[in-house]
């Protein structure tokens, strides 16, 4: 817990700094609230919040889960077939030149306004980073780990199970953590275009209203969810390869003399 100490005190201090600075100049709640204001807003709307919220997760999980497993497939397949990874890599790598709010537009005029172009949104966000992480991770492995195994008459789907996805999960779940901290933003933006509920839908209702409490209320909730997922997402990685995280387990004084 002590490595989470400066960054809380520097949020502490962010926002006494903040609710002193709304005091002693008298800023108006409608251009900038104070997070005290920000706090009771989210109580106050809490039941409307989360009537949104479910909507916004279920689009994130759904986006999320689906950008996963097409990234997963397409990475086997290009690490499988170096010269289809020659033909796919620069398109994908173009495909993140192209603002995604510019792409959500035509995902609503194909799909209508409901929730499949925002799980749409939410996957294309997380997608590349996902894709771009694992083909990297598999790239990565010891060749002699992989030459030993071809001597011992180990077979391709054997070596990829036992040792060249195993040897990608930190890539992976690299992938994986940057994509988390998208997926809500890519749900919000879907929202934004076109949506009957959501967070994204609440912060247009409110914003035309001049309600910047529940806006910044609603930026709040995002950020809230965005580290959620990141923790979850950290979570998993921690059980899925214990062996990557042994050394933060062990004093750094009794690390630092085995070394020596």
């Amino acid at each position: 817990m002590k490595k989470y100490f400066p960054s809380a005190a520097f949020m502490a201090a962010f926002l006494i700094l903040w609710q002193f600075l709304v005091f002693l100049f008298d800023v108006e709640s409608w251009f900038l609230p104070s997070p005290l204001l920000i706090l009771k807003t989210l109580v106050e709307s809490s039941d409307l919040l989360i009537h949104h919220t479910i909507t916004t997760i279920y689009e994130t999980l759904w986006g999320f889960f689906a950008s996963v497993v097409t990234a997963f497939i397409l990475a086997v397949v290009m690490d499988t077939y170096p010269t289809i990874k020659k033909g796919i890599y620069p398109l994908l790598v173009v495909s993140q030149t192209i603002p995604i709010i510019f792409i959500a537009p035509l995902l609503m005029v194909w799909f209508g306004y409901g929730l499949l172009p925002k799980i749409f949104v939410v996957a294309l966000v997380c997608f590349f980073p996902i894709v771009v992480s694992l083909v990297e991770g598999l790239e990565s492995v010891d060749p002699d780990m992989v030459n030993l195994l071809l001597i011992m008459g180990a077979t391709k789907s054997q070596i990829f199970r036992k040792v060249r996805f195993p040897a990608a999960f930190p890539s992976f779940f690299s992938g994986l953590k940057i994509a988390a901290t998208y997926s809500v933003m890519g749900a919000v933006i879907g929202e934004w275009l076109g949506a009957s509920r959501g967070i994204g839908y609440f912060m247009i209702l409110s914003s035309k209203s001049f309600r910047v409490d529940r806006v910044f209320a609603a930026i709040a909730l995002i950020s809230f969810l965005s580290l959620a997922f990141f923790g979850l997402i950290e979570l998993a990685s921690r059980l899925a390869m214990p062996w990557h995280y042994k050394n933060e387990q062990i004093p750094q004084e009794l690390y630092d003399d085995t070394n020596e």
